[in-house]
């Protein structure tokens, strides 16, 4: 059941130069009552930048990845709910990355199918994408992993902008790994029979480049993806063998 309420989580590394046009645009949002942002490990004015603009901010000491600072930001909304005496339900849950700048303000079409019960999960398609220098070999990867696991394939299957119940957060735990959750969650809640839909959207991130460190970017996503999908090949195969399944699904 839906709460009605939203609260924004955006895990953020080193996004000084857009964080505050993102938080800033995700609390004009219908609905939107909180923002949180989990500065994770960063070297610039992240936190700070984000905190001016109107966020909670809880920061880690050091990197430790996006699923990390995804379970960070929902125990920080936790928390700061159980301080709130005249709470009956938990907020649904809005990630958006923290490049996504003024084009935030475009995410309202997700938070609709969760907060009207028609759907458990929303997942963005971006209207426009832009690559510089990408192969897609990591999207084919994680498409093609989701389809053998769940019989669908979702257009945009590493699209990190989601809106759903905070029973269906939990019923994702625990998260893939780094850049792993995305795929790792939808196949999840596909398996437990959670309804999951896409929304088409006008949102923009940053592209990634073609220099090393972006390529080498590319790289840790495709170990992160590829690492969810046999974790999760292996415990079905442990399930119906007769066996439990091990950590991480």
């Amino acid at each position: 059941m839906s709460s009605g309420q939203v609260a924004v989580i955006i895990p953020a590394r080193n996004e000084a130069d857009r964080i505050g046009a993102t938080v800033s645009a995700a609390l004009g949002l219908a609905g939107v009552d909180l923002v949180v942002v989990v500065d994770d490990g960063s070297s610039d004015q992240t936190g700070d930048k984000a905190a001016s603009a109107g966020a909670q901010v809880v920061r880690h000491a050091r990197g430790r990845g996006k699923a990390s600072a995804m379970e960070t930001g929902a125990e920080a909304i936790r928390l700061i709910e159980s301080g709130e005496p005249t709470r009956t339900l938990p907020r649904d849950l809005l990630f958006l990355d923290g490049d996504l700048g003024v084009t935030a303000a475009e995410a309202g079409p997700l938070i609709e199918p969760v907060r009207s019960g028609a759907a458990d999960m929303a997942m963005a398609v971006f209207a426009a994408t832009v690559r510089l220098g990408g192969f897609g070999l990591v999207t084919r990867t994680a498409g093609a992993g989701i389809e053998r696991a769940t019989g669908w394939r979702p257009t945009q299957p590493l699209n990190g902008q989601r809106c759903l119940t905070r029973a269906a957060f939990s019923a994702a735990l625990p998260l893939a790994p780094g850049w792993g959750v995305e795929t790792g969650m939808t196949i999840d809640l596909m398996r437990q029979g959670k309804r999951i839909v896409e929304v088409e959207v006008p949102m923009s991130h940053r592209a990634t480049g073609t220099d090393w460190r972006s390529q080498l970017h590319r790289l840790r996503q495709l170990r992160d993806v590829a690492w969810a999908i046999a974790a999760r090949e292996l415990g079905a195969r442990r399930l119906r063998n007769g066996k439990p399944s091990p950590a991480g699904r």
